[in-house]
């Protein structure tokens, strides 16, 4: 991403009369037209230009067109959240009758979609290890529409091999091949380029980095985006001019954000793969992550999450949690500050034990967003929540 680092700093929505330096906030609900004639042109998309900001906005654009630089892509969209990204990703596609392959292992609310909303609309679905490379693709059938993941996984960071499942999108290129890629970030990761359809992204995570505002956005494949184009349009779940100007704003500085996250997570795991109060350490750049090669191919570096199981069970881990001094505690990720979650007792409680233990989620499992903070200050301040809580 560094050849692309000057290009998504000067992209930018067009200058107005008024020559400022720094692009404005349109705060506008709508857009006027010169004339009769150009108002029917546009809406009959004869002639381009925006009409109302649920549909397009030079904030938004201006947003979309710097993650299509990083990512590669061919077009892109906005929405409210990651969360409206990821179930437009679905629900413009999908049919009664039609099948999902998806990863085990998902984000809370994307099991809940897939479990519990989807079948209401005569929608199935076939979960797969991602680990796993030849159940992928016994699980596609002839009514199959779309193979979906998330890669690295919360909160489990299991990986998918990205150019093994490029490689059957070749085989079955009906499929829409598409993915998760919000703990990696277009500067890890670039899931487009082994033949991913769509990747998507919670902005509200990395993207922002400072938890101030919500947003989604997905890139890929032109005619996709139209699809979604239509979706959107009629079903309303765009991103706020605001929201999207503090976005772009923020994708300035994505890169020197990540390098700083992934040494600071790199150095956290190394000391708590060693400390007596740790059960197990997940981070993928570890040599002692079960999927190391992978991870060291197809991501420029681990990414800022670290997952760990401390001795003790949920009582210690939330006495752990308690006991933190400088990192907060709230289910958010992706924060200049670092973050401690529980995800048994939040982001994915409403799964069944079963469930969140399938997906590696122990009753001590502690998911941790390392922030930008001096790596130091972080690692003592785990180290005396540990002893604390003993």
């Amino acid at each position: 991403m560094e050849k692309d680092q000057s290009k998504i700093i000067r992209e930018q929505a067009p200058r107005s009369a008024t020559r400022e330096h720094s692009v404005p906030l349109y705060l506008t609900s709508s857009f006027i037209f010169d004339s009769a004639e150009q108002g029917r042109a546009i809406f009959a998309e004869e002639e381009d230009g925006m009409v109302y900001s649920r549909y397009a906005n030079p904030n938004t654009a201006e947003f979309i067109n710097k993650v299509c630089i990083m990512e590669e892509a061919e077009a892109g969209l906005a929405f409210s959240s990651g969360m409206a990204a990821v179930f437009a990703s679905f629900a413009a596609f999908i049919r009664q009758g039609d099948h999902i392959v998806s990863a085990r292992a998902l984000f809370g609310s994307t099991h809940q979609l897939l479990t519990q909303l989807f079948p209401r609309w005569g929608v199935t679905h076939t979960y797969v290890d991602a680990v796993d490379n030849d159940a992928w693709e016994r699980a596609i059938q002839p009514n199959t529409k779309i193979v979906f993941l998330e890669s690295p996984s919360n909160p489990g960071l299991e990986l998918a091999d990205l150019a093994f499942l490029g490689s059957l999108k070749e085989k079955y290129p009906h499929v829409i091949f598409a993915i998760d890629n919000c703990f990696a970030t277009p500067y890890l990761q670039k899931p487009l380029q082994y033949g991913f359809d769509l990747s998507i992204h919670s902005a509200t995570k990395y993207m922002d980095g400072q938890g101030r505002v919500l947003g989604g956005v997905i890139v890929g494949k032109q005619d996709l985006i139209d699809q979604l184009m239509f979706f959107i349009r009629h079903t309303g779940p765009a991103m706020s001019p605001f929201n999207a100007w503090v976005l772009s704003k923020s994708l300035d500085t994505l890169s020197l954000r990540m390098d700083r996250h992934c040494s600071n997570a790199l150095a956290l795991a190394n000391v708590l793969e060693k400390h007596t109060e740790i059960v197990d350490v997940k981070y993928p750049f570890l040599p002692s992550h079960p999927q190391y090669e992978l991870a060291t191919k197809q991501m420029k570096a681990g990414g800022g999450i670290v997952t760990f199981e401390v001795k003790g069970g949920a009582a210690r881990a939330f006495r752990f949690l308690d006991a933190l001094q400088m990192i907060l505690y709230t289910s958010n990720l992706g924060d200049a500050r670092s973050i401690a979650t529980h995800p048994g007792s939040t982001t994915h409680s409403k799964l069944t034990e079963k469930e969140r233990l399938n997906l590696g989620i122990k009753p001590g499992s502690v998911r941790l967003s390392v922030g930008i903070e001096d790596k130091d200050d972080i690692i003592a301040d785990i180290l005396q929540a540990l002893e604390a809580s003993k």
